[in-house]
């Protein structure tokens, strides 16, 4: 039986439902011991291996916390579980992407599209713009595969050698690296943290895209322009040696400009306003003719038989959208770059939404979503204010909960309600995640990123801060666009 105090959520509203009987600091109860349950798993219990399920378990428990504040607040189960069901429902779209985002990474890996795409960036390398061409090469990488730690463990740690040899600053190089990296990490439909963003936010995937070009390009430009006027003032010494990571990508793979087609058709599909899970499907299908066409040996050999034939093409090409696959070339830094989850690499963030929803919607059944909204929109009235607030929890959660995903996480579902009373569109929320959650979560040591990031190219983060210029900029960027209410986007007048 429904309560008397909990006003249920019109659907075609989504509003968060309140519960007049909850105070702030009930309300606050679950985030303040998901934070610590979370930073004590991440700094002292799992550590990089967090996010291989105890994250998860733990936005659970964080829900079942939730759920005892709901009961001594008259919320019935059955309330909160109808809310965690609508709350996973309209995850539906985004769990699609993601599933068909790793798909596309596998058939775009064994056709040759991505080895293309990071043989013809490596050759863009000149001593004097080394730093402007790390970031370059990096970007190029990250948007191809998704992934700014795979560029950094690979293609990053070659050029941390290169820049060693040219007498450049290990910091210098390795802030190059990230700040691309994590550019292109932001601008990939196949980056799990481009999807997650939207998701919490209640947007939708290209369109959050398009919109962080406005704040991600600008930064990006003054990024590359600071390294540029850096390799000039720096002096070089001899040749950057790529000649091995070109043989190697040539050896393994029938390298051609023709490969980029599939690419730019699936661009053009974006650029048409083209749905993405069926952009998506098409890169796909496309990645997969490809693959049969340009690289038949490869998918032979993924398939597990001695000659191409219809059955053992459509083994190959299966196991390429599916399951991990990877391409063995005669460069051991190369190796991990030529890998893919496929689906099931894109499960562990699909499960970490779930998990996450079961926490937003427990917490909005409750009422607890809306006693902090409202706390928030007293606080921080101006529009100014509500995306400053943003900004400061994403770097909180990325201090104390030491993870990028929760600090997209947690402030997403957080924010989505204050931000549609001000009347504004939810890619203003998933842009400001990203600027603030995402590429800031590198600069912290005990953050999983900061030590990845360090410990893979063996400089400390204290000497890489300054040069990750992209990185420490984006949050300033954007809250630089709210105070002067450029690129704001209104929601639509139903």
């Amino acid at each position: 039986m429904e309560s008397q105090n909990i006003t249920p959520t019109d659907p075609k509203n989504e509003n968060i439902i309140e519960n007049k009987e909850l105070n702030i600091w009930e309300a606050l109860i679950p985030i303040f011991i998901l934070v610590g349950m979370l930073f004590y798993n991440v700094s002292f219990a799992f550590g990089d291996d967090a996010l291989s399920g105890s994250n998860q378990f733990i936005l659970l428990l964080g829900a079942a916390v939730a759920a005892i504040v709901g009961f001594f607040n008259k919320v019935s189960y059955k309330q909160m579980m109808e809310e965690v069901a609508r709350n996973v429902k309209s995850t539906t779209g985004a769990l699609l992407i993601l599933l068909m985002v790793g798909s596309l990474a596998g058939t775009w890996l064994i056709s040759g599209i991505i080895p293309t795409m990071i043989y013809y960036g490596l050759q863009i390398l000149n001593p004097t713009i080394f730093l402007a061409a790390c970031v370059i090469i990096c970007a190029i990488i990250s948007i191809a595969t998704g992934s700014s730690w795979t560029t950094s463990a690979t293609v990053g740690i070659a050029l941390i050698g290169i820049g060693d040899t040219l007498g450049i600053s290990l910091g210098m190089t390795a802030g190059a690296v990230i700040s691309g990296a994590y550019f292109g990490d932001k601008m990939s439909p196949l980056s799990d943290t481009t999807n997650l963003a939207p998701a919490m936010a209640g947007g939708e995937l290209f369109s959050h895209i398009k919109y962080m070009t406005y704040t991600t390009v600008p930064t990006i430009v003054i990024t590359l322009l600071v390294f540029i006027i850096i390799g000039f003032t720096i002096d070089t010494s001899g040749t950057p040696e790529i000649g091995e990571q070109l043989k190697a990508i040539d050896e393994a793979f029938n390298i051609s400009p023709w490969l980029f087609i599939v690419p730019v058709l699936v661009i053009g599909l974006i650029i048409k306003k083209t749905p993405p899970l069926i952009a998506l499907l098409a890169g796909t299908l496309l990645g997969a003719i490809a693959a049969i066409i340009a690289q038949p040996e490869i998918v032979t050999q993924i398939a597990g038989s001695t000659e191409l034939t219809f059955n053992s093409a459509y083994i190959g090409v299966m196991k390429a959208m599916t399951v991990d696959t990877a391409v063995e070339t005669s460069s051991a830094e190369l190796n991990d770059l030529f890998s893919a989850g496929g689906m099931s690499g894109m499960l562990g963030t699909i499960w970490l939404i779930v998990c996450a929803m079961v926490f937003g919607g427990v917490m909005d059944a409750i009422g607890a979503l809306a006693r902090i909204s409202k706390a928030l929109l007293n606080l921080f009235d101006s529009v100014f204010g509500l995306f400053a607030s943003t900004v400061v929890s994403c770097l909180a959660l990325n201090v104390t909960a030491s993870d990028q995903y929760l600090a997209i996480v947690v402030p997403g579902r957080m924010y989505a309600k204050a931000f549609k009373d001000k009347g504004l569109a939810p890619e203003n929320l998933s842009r400001t995640l990203e600027d603030s959650g995402t590429v800031t979560s590198v600069l912290v040591p005990w953050n999983t990123c900061g030590a990845y990031q360090s410990g893979v190219l063996g400089v400390p983060v204290v000497d890489y801060f300054f040069f990750a210029i992209f990185n420490w900029l984006s949050p300033f960027m954007t809250l630089l666009f709210a105070a002067f209410r450029i690129k704001i986007k209104q929601l639509a007048k139903a």
